[in-house]
């Protein structure tokens, strides 16, 4: 044990200060010094209280905006004190900005789209087809779910949650008994499908640009991502009630979509095509195609106006995204970005040692590290680590980092919108009760891998 705790602690400067820094030289080692310190205590005071919001009734967002925003002046101020380079932090900010910008304004644009089809009257319409079918919640809850695991692989696992979160709503605002549980499997279910896709994830793709495999290799984790997710989902669907929603076919009239809402549905797909071809096609940020599309629904927007004097306005569904799930995300990544700055993110060289953990164990510990911490950040450690791994591991942390992050509420993009559709229902402890079925899945996942990469070695390496 204790000769753990050295390479451990060895290794934070080791690993860190190896992994290179702000254009000149590598970035100082800051994990045992008192800002080092403070860094640490004070992300985990922030990250208590975005945990604790349904105790404080506190927006998450509030914690973790200071908290991101606080610790790199902490650092900055202590790169002043000592007479360190300066242009290091101003170098690592911008790096933070630039990954902070492309998830903002993914984000901004697929909430926009939301919102734009939600006052279009889509999910209404939505909603009625679902409910009149005669559909109990389960089969509503397995329903969103499916749907959910096959469009993430292709629209990715943020916008996938955002979008069946919505429907989830909007077929019921008040039965916490289906809404937490469905929330959950719609989390579990994007990330999963996300897990076996390039462009599914943020991690899957962070994996798949540093050229650890090829876009055929990832479709081999299909068994182990849609294995988890059935066995999550069915112990969920457990606690879902059998009942079938309300609905009187003699007062309940077919909700009528406002004139060009398919052409808006139409322009969200292909915004979501644009996205992804933005970054294989063009090397362009995934964002930088979810704004071209913005601006292609706003020229419709205007036309829809003149042409048919519609009252569809842009900005008013502009101002109905949910900011505080925005502005979480800032916070969160400054301060994660921060920790890693700092030095605190450096473990990974050390502990895939095989005289440590080892690559199995590790990538297996990243899933949990990742629904901590975020999935991003420690993806990116691993892959400036660069530990010495075959294709089989590489796929493992794959997995792990984009599944992993459904055990907390919060611990995967997907959560965090869906944190954001469904406030004050969908929450860190309404999440945690059930978190035992999202294990029992990540583990059933990891075996899956196991079996067919280890045991069957049906995975040919090249």
């Amino acid at each position: 044990m204790i000769r753990l705790l050295m390479l451990l602690f060895l290794g934070f400067g080791f690993a860190y200060g190896s992994a290179g820094g702000a254009e000149g030289g590598s970035i100082p080692d800051l994990t045992f010094t008192w800002v080092g310190f403070a860094s640490l205590i004070i992300f985990v005071i922030g990250y208590y209280f975005v945990a604790a919001e349904e105790k404080y009734h506190i927006d998450k967002a509030k914690p973790a905006l200071f908290t991101g925003t606080f610790l790199f002046m902490l650092v900055a101020l202590y790169y002043a004190i000592n007479g360190m380079d300066m242009n290091m932090v101003h170098t690592q900010v911008e790096h933070i900005i630039l990954e902070i910008a492309e998830i903002f304004f993914f984000l901004f644009v697929a909430m926009t789209f939301i919102e734009s089809m939600i006052h279009m009257g889509v999910f209404d319409r939505l909603k009625y087809n679902l409910v009149s079918k005669g559909y109990s919640y389960k089969k509503l809850f397995w329903a969103t779910g499916i749907l959910a695991f096959f469009i993430s692989p292709v629209a990715d696992n943020l916008t996938t949650a955002l979008i069946l979160s919505t429907v989830l709503i909007t077929i019921e605002r008040n039965k916490v008994s289906f809404l937490v549980p469905g929330a959950i499997n719609i989390v579990v279910a994007a990330n999963a499908g996300g897990a076996w896709s390039p462009f599914g994830d943020i991690t899957t793709l962070m994996a798949w640009a540093a050229g650890k495999g090829e876009f055929v290799d990832f479709l081999f984790l299909f068994p182990a991502s849609i294995g988890g997710f059935l066995v999550t989902g069915y112990l969920l669907s457990r606690f879902v009630p059998d009942e079938t929603p309300f609905f009187d076919a003699t007062t309940e009239k077919k909700p009528e979509m406002m004139h060009g809402a398919q052409v808006v549905i139409g322009l969200g797909v292909f915004t979501i095509v644009c996205a992804v071809l933005s970054h294989q096609v063009l090397h362009l940020p995934a964002m930088w195609g979810m704004l071209f599309g913005l601006s292609l629904l706003k020229l419709y927007a205007y036309r829809l106006k003149k042409v048919h004097n519609s009252e569809f306005n842009i900005f008013h569904s502009i101002a109905k995204i949910e900011n505080n799930t925005l502005l979480f995300f800032f916070g969160i990544l400054a301060a994660v970005g921060a920790l890693y700055f700092v030095g605190w993110l450096g473990l990974a060289a050390v502990v895939y040692d095989p005289s440590v953990l080892g690559p199995t164990w590790s990538n297996i510990g990243v899933g949990f590290l990742s629904a901590i911490v975020d999935n991003v950040p420690v993806m990116s450690a691993i892959l400036k680590a660069n530990p010495e791994m075959g294709i089989d591991q590489w796929l493992l942390v794959t997995l792990t980092a984009g599944i992993g992050g459904s055990l907390i509420s919060f611990g995967s993009a997907a959560g965090v919108g869906v944190m954001g559709k469904l406030p004050g229902i969908y929450t860190f402890g309404s999440h945690m009760k059930y978190s035992w079925t999202i294990f029992i899945g990540y583990v059933v996942s990891i075996a899956i891998w196991y079996v067919q990469f280890e045991v069957l070695g049906l995975y040919i390496k090249h």
